[in-house]
């Protein structure tokens, strides 16, 4: 898997898309890139595809987060949150160092 913040997309659009066609357009990836994605996220358990009832159709699948693919994006969401959180109080100290410097 490339990043965590791949990752986080992959489980955010993963059950959202119809197709690896679409996934791969959500993500800016090609359909080769995405194929290989989905499958290491479905390799860790995360995602799983599941058949739609009515159809026979290979290409018919949805992708269905797995409890710990759900377990695993509360996780990412949690750290990404805290992650932007430090940065913006980062810059805030930045910004008053330039501001006190500036008198």
């Amino acid at each position: 898997m490339e990043n965590t913040e791949t990752l986080l997309k992959v489980l955010q659009h993963a059950p959202e898309q119809a197709t690896q066609r679409s996934l791969a357009k959500k993500l800016g990836c090609s359909l080769g890139k995405t194929n290989y994605i989905v499958k290491a996220v479905m390799a860790k358990g995360l995602i799983k595809a599941e058949r739609f009832a009515s159809s026979d159709k290979k290409w018919h699948y949805r992708y269905v987060l797995t409890p710990e693919g759900i377990a695993e994006r509360i996780k990412i969401t949690e750290h990404f949150v805290q992650r932007k959180k430090q940065e913006y109080e980062q810059l805030c100290k930045e910004l008053q160092t330039l501001k006190n410097d500036k008198h």
